[in-house]
Order: structure tokens, then sequence, then C-alpha cells
């Protein structure tokens, strides 16, 4: 394990991990706030595995000459037999890179939720996270994707049916809320072999986690088997090719966000129980940006995600007018009355009808 004192050899991994890491610093290094923050802090994510213990590595060389103090959050989540030991491990290990403060951190992972194991383990992996950066004051939280998560995610999205915002996969940054700091993923142009390459070029031991093999995750199952075959059947570059979508249609997907946003201004009133559009100015809008906006308005308004089946049922009463009664949503009741579309919320105890 290297220590402040003895610096690896530079090798082209350990350099490709810093140059990310430095690039994405670099989009808020600039940015002192108000009033200026002298020593302003960012955290690594980390697990213990390969890829977040490179990243830990390369922001800790690189944090300091970019003017920013750097520390680690390591999540336990409590899954596995021995976890706190692996937490203790990737702490210790921050802490021998010269990363401070260090914070472990345990969670309870809802054992019941509607996303299943994985989504569960996440969930309560990004609260912690959140919770701890808000508690430091950090800027930003660095974490560990590389492009093969990048291939994985967008190929699972596929196989659900998801829209350009899910397909379009995660970004490298996204700007910090009232309620979260900015995320950074600096290593979504790194495959996981850098990772592994930079761990070992440092003399640094990473964790494998067991959950990595287990084909009873879904990612797993797309990692080991899917992309396997899909290099095997249709060349080399798979990869790099789903990550290549996945930024093309971030960037369609940010426009026609914008787009939304700018069109809602001049379309969305308030109504007596709610808000309501202009059914006429809906309809003159093409179908990809007038289900955006049906869905941005429910979630910004309501707090409700739609799918896409109860999108188009709200889309019909514009395209497809007869005297409808109606469309009944989560705690929503949406209603066609004359040349609008109004939204609004349905009493508490009256149930969504089935």
């Amino acid at each position: 394990m290297p220590t402040n004192d003895r610096r690896p050899r530079l090798t082209p991994a350990i350099a490709d991990a810093r140059r990310a890491v430095r690039e994405s610093l670099a989009t808020i290094a600039s940015d002192a706030g108000d009033p200026p923050d002298p020593h302003p802090l960012v955290l690594v994510a980390l697990s213990g595995g390969a890829d977040s213990l490179a990243l830990a590595a390369a922001t800790a060389f690189e944090a300091p000459r970019a003017g920013l103090a750097a520390g680690a959050v390591v999540v336990d989540h409590g899954l596995q037999e021995n976890s706190d030991a692996v937490a203790v491990r990737a702490a210790d290990q921050a802490r021998a890179l010269g990363l401070d403060p260090v914070v472990v951190t345990r969670v309870a992972v809802e054992a019941s939720h509607p996303a299943g194991p994985e989504g569960a383990a996440r969930a309560a992996r990004y609260a912690a996270l959140d919770a701890e950066a808000a508690r430091l004051g950090a800027r930003a939280l660095l974490l560990a994707h590389t492009l093969d998560d990048q291939a994985e995610t967008v190929l699972l999205g596929l196989a659900r049916g998801a829209g350009a915002a899910s397909l379009s996969g995660m970004a490298p940054v996204t700007p910090a809320t009232d309620a979260v700091p900015a995320r950074l993923r600096p290593f979504l142009g790194l495959r996981r072999a850098d990772t592994e390459a930079c761990c070992a070029d440092s003399g640094l031991e990473p964790w494998h986690d067991p959950h990595n093999a287990d084909p009873s995750y879904a990612r797993v199952r797309v990692r080991r088997s899917v992309l396997p075959v899909l290099e095997a059947q249709l060349g080399p570059g798979i990869a790099e090719a789903l990550a290549r979508t996945a930024e093309q249609l971030r960037e369609d997907d940010t426009t026609l966000h914008d787009m939304a946003i700018e069109t809602i201004e001049d379309l969305v009133e308030p109504a007596e129980a709610g808000i309501a559009i202009s059914a006429g100015a809906l309809e003159a809008n093409p179908p990809s940006l007038r289900n955006r906006i049906i869905r941005y308005v429910v979630a910004s308004e309501f707090g409700v995600a739609l799918s896409r089946s109860q999108t188009l049922a709200v889309a019909a009463l514009v395209t497809d007018w007869h005297g409808q009664k109606g469309v009944d949503l989560p705690g929503i009741r949406v209603v066609r009355q004359g040349a609008r579309v109004e939204f609004s919320r349905r009493p508490a105890g009256d149930p969504t009808p089935r």
C-alpha cells in the first residue's frame, strides 16, 4: 500500500487516471463560492474495489494541485459477512493515500424496495453519500463509474424499453442542487481494465466484491454474458459504441429538456385545483416535445414520474379527444375542460381506479 513518502512509478494507467481526474476537477475548481471557500472539499465514494481505489489514488494526487482538499466516504451496506472489515480496510487505504477526512458509514438496505436489491443498495448508498457530503460541506462527490458501467447501463435501459433520459446513461458532471452536491464521474472514458492496471501499478490491492460475480443480478449477467457475446458476434468495440450512443442521446435529451422548459413557461397556467395547459398549444408541438412537457409538468408539480403508457393516455386528451372522462394517475386526476387540459391532486383516500 503506497504512502505519501513512497510514490508509485508513473505508468500509462496511472497517468490516464490522473488526467481524467484533473480534467474533472477543473469543472469545479474555479467555483470558489460566495463567500470564497479557501479549502473546498471533494469526497471520493470508496468501496475498496479497483475502480474506486484507482479514483481515490488519482484524486489524492490531483486535488491538492487544483487547490482542493480531498476525503473519502466508505459506505458499509451490511449485506455480506465481514462487510465492516472490508469498509475499515478501504478507509485505511484512503488514509494511507493521504485523503482526509475519511468517513465510514453503515446503512440499512430496504428489503422490499420496488427497484429490487440492486436499487435498494443504490438508494441507501446515495442517501448516505449525500448526507455525509452535506455534513462535511463538500463541493462534489467523485464516483468511479467507468466506460464499462456506462455500456451496461445503456443495455439495461434498452432491455427495459426506457426512453432517452435513461439510455443517455450517466453524465460526467451532474450539477449541484440545494439538496445534493455536484457529482463527478471522471472515469467514464476509462475501461475497467484501466482501473485494475492503475491499482496494480500503484501497489494497491483492491477488494473483489463477490456480488460482482453473482448472476442473480441483471448487471452481472450483462457484464459477464451479454457484452462478451456481443463482442464475439459483432466485433470488438461494443462497449465504446454504447458509451458513444449514450453521449449522443444525452446531448439530444438535454436539448429537448431545455426546449420543453422554454415552452412550458408559455403554456402552463393556474387552475382551480392545480394547473392547466392549453390543449391547442400542446397539440401544436411534436409528440416528443408534447410528451416531455406532460411528464415534466406532472413530475415538477406533483412529484409523480409517469410511465410511457400513462403519458400517452394524457396526450390522448389532446390528440384524440372525443369526450372521455379523463385519466386517473397516482394521486392525480387529469381532465379535458374545453380548450384546456387540467391537472389536479385527488383527495386523500381516493384510490387510483383499477
